[in-house]
């Protein structure tokens, strides 16, 4: 018997089994080893924090299955795939024991990669998005609003692609040193509002030219209009249940602002999410990406509510929230 965790309602998660369906043509089943809890999204979920009318509201139904970040490993594969009985992969799927899914959704995990690490590929490639969006330059300068998961893999996604300057803006100071470690050269341990001034000579003598905003709160992107350079960049990566309380000023006018957003549904012509994956895998592999410390709490998933709980109300104290299914 397979087991799943779902949603019944808000700040209502159950654990249940249910019966996984056979794989057919082109298809392969998988037996899950760890998932990662994507808390912005699933706590935005969990905690029904979105307005009516808006893109959460017309997504979200009853019983609705988190989770999009597994690592599993294969159990069954046609003849002829190119994917073999005992080899891990990651795959976009919720939060359950075991999948059915196409073969082209499995992308291969390397030897060299552990689980916990590798669950970060799909946060890692919402991250990728919004480097995407900022068009870095080698030697570039960066702020990153908010050091939860997106803003880690933010952090070290500039890193990763040339940016001199990186600024990583947090209240919580175990989350700022993670930050450190992937990458950030600077680190403010204030509210975005107070941080601005600290960033007025952060990059030669000016602000950063790109500010990102990672956090999916929505006051703060005003203040993230105030912290970029003139004629600079505002990637909007966080998504914010309340989009109405975005709102433009003068900034963008009078300073020739750039404003634009980036999402986990954009698709590339270029990089496709199998090709962000595998990209993400040669940086970790190659230690351009320190993910170390990254995962902080592991429950069983028959402790779901625990989980979802300290998720909500312990976020200082969290970064990683990985379930681990390797004794279903």
């Amino acid at each position: 018997m397979s087991s799943r965790l779902v949603f019944t309602g808000k700040q209502v998660v159950r654990y249940e089994t249910f019966d996984a369906p056979e794989p057919g043509a082109g298809s392969v089943a998988v037996q899950t080893l760890c998932s990662l809890m994507s808390t912005g999204t699933e706590g935005i979920v969990f905690e029904r924090r979105f307005d009516p009318g808006t893109h959460w509201d017309r997504w979200v139904r009853y019983p609705f299955y988190p989770g999009y970040a597994s690592i599993a490993r294969v159990t069954g594969a046609p003849a002829g795939s190119h994917l073999a009985v005992g080899q891990r992969v990651a795959l976009r799927a919720p939060h359950a024991s075991h999948h059915v899914v196409r073969e082209d959704e499995c992308v291969p995990v390397p030897d060299g990669i552990d689980d916990r690490s590798a669950s970060w590929f799909a946060l890692a490639k919402i991250a990728f998005m919004g480097a995407r969006a900022a068009q870095y330059a080698i030697g570039d300068s960066v702020a990153i609003i908010g050091a939860g998961p997106i803003g880690q893999m933010s952090v070290r996604w500039a890193s990763a692609l040339g940016a001199r300057t990186i600024v990583s803006i947090d209240t919580v100071d175990s989350r700022l040193e993670l930050a450190k470690r992937g990458g950030a050269t600077t680190t403010i341990a204030k509210p975005i509002r107070d941080a601005i001034a600290h960033l007025a000579g952060c990059a030669d003598g000016d602000r950063p030219r790109v500010v990102i905003d990672g956090t999916g709160h929505a006051e703060v992107f005003g203040a993230a209009l105030e912290a970029v350079r003139d004629q600079g960049r505002v990637v909007v990566l966080g998504d914010t249940g309340s989009p109405a309380k975005q709102a433009l000023s003068s900034h963008v006018i009078l300073r020739g602002l750039t404003i634009v957003g980036a999402h986990d549904g954009l698709r590339d012509a270029h990089w496709s999410p199998d090709r962000i994956c595998r990209y993400f895998f040669e940086l970790a592999l190659s230690k351009r990406f320190d993910l170390s410390g990254l995962v902080t709490h592991v429950f069983d998933p028959k402790d779901c509510e625990k989980a979802y709980g300290t998720a909500s109300s312990r976020r200082g104290e969290t970064m990683g929230i990985l379930f681990d299914w390797s004794a279903t």
